[in-house]
């Protein structure tokens, strides 16, 4: 990432944004801040002039122009604030909230002729990036994606679990394709053949979005589960998403009968070794390898699961 990079992404966003208001009809016959007034005004019906002032960073005596304007219109009326008496609250007045749910409409609309233009399956992704840079560069007022709930794989997940591997690694560790070759052949086989007694996914889901993933298959040796692409998307980690994968996948192994639950990761992904220790796996062995197009140390890890492992 740099500045030109930054740059350019601004420069393409403000032609999509000119786009969106192409004939000046969108606004009408407000200013682009008036309009951001209103809207702000229409959603917090409680608002002081210091309130409105710091949430749009606007000058004091700029605001301070559009209210009058406003007021002199019909469109808002102040009063005492009930916070602090020396402040003055700013509040719609019913011609007010028409203008707002006027401009609100078109926004509606306009937006809206611009998703048509966005495939169905690409439409989540263009959601994710746009949460992803809200929070990145620190919007206090990103959305509330609420609480994350585990459940199994529905149409399009498992495609979900081969891209977003192959993404993260990449971007994460530098990872090449056959890293994506490998997920999509463990993928692919417990798609074509598996036994849902023995054998489950579990997709971690955070505000109507995928956010995690990890499956359990059943191993080569007798009576042993194995614990597959551990994964929890940037954005998501420090919510102890990735304990709550691991401990569904340890129930779940323990629930059906298994006698052991085993795991092959590299020393690299610091983070998941944490996890599974927590959990009570142990180290078996270590080898090196070259993999994935990077010289890595392949660990082998363990969990008798006739032996309670967590909290360790």
């Amino acid at each position: 990432m740099t500045v030109q990079d930054i740059r350019a992404f601004n420069r393409f966003y403000t032609n999509v944004i000119g786009a969106l208001d192409y004939g000046r009809h969108l606004y009408a016959p407000y200013t682009l801040t008036e309009s951001r007034v209103l809207y702000e005004l229409a959603h917090s019906p409680r608002t002081d002039a210091a309130d409105l002032r710091t949430e749009l960073s606007l000058d004091a005596g700029y605001l301070s122009r559009i209210l009058n304007k406003f007021e002199r219109d019909g469109l808002v009326e102040r009063s005492a604030s009930e916070k602090d008496p020396r402040r003055r609250r700013i509040s719609l007045t019913p011609r007010g909230r028409e203008a707002a749910e006027l401009l609100d409409e078109r926004a509606r609309e306009t937006v809206g002729t611009l998703l048509k233009t966005v495939g169905p399956g690409d439409r989540p992704r263009l959601a994710e990036a746009m949460r992803t840079i809200r929070t990145l560069l620190g919007d206090e007022h990103a959305p509330d994606t609420g609480d994350v709930v585990l459940r199994e794989p529905g149409p399009g997940d498992l495609g979900w679990i081969v891209q977003r591997n192959a993404a993260l690694y990449a971007a994460e560790y530098g990872w090449n394709a056959d890293y994506e070759g490998l997920v999509a052949r463990i993928v692919a086989d417990f798609a074509q053949d598996h036994d849902p007694h023995l054998e489950r996914v579990w997709i971690a889901e955070r505000g109507g979005r995928p956010v995690g993933c990890v499956m359990c298959v059943r191993d080569e040796a007798p009576a042993t589960a194995r614990l597959r692409l551990l994964l929890v998307e940037p954005d998501a980690r420090g919510l102890g998403i990735g304990d709550r994968l691991v401990g569904a996948v340890i129930d779940f192994a323990r629930g059906v009968g298994y006698r052991e639950l085993v795991l092959w990761t590299n020393d690299v992904l610091a983070s998941a070794r944490r996890i599974y220790r927590r959990h009570g796996f142990t180290l078996v062995t270590e080898k090196p390898h070259r993999s994935f197009g990077r010289d890595l140390v392949g660990q082998d890890w363990r969990l008798d699961l006739h032996v309670p492992g967590r909290g360790e």
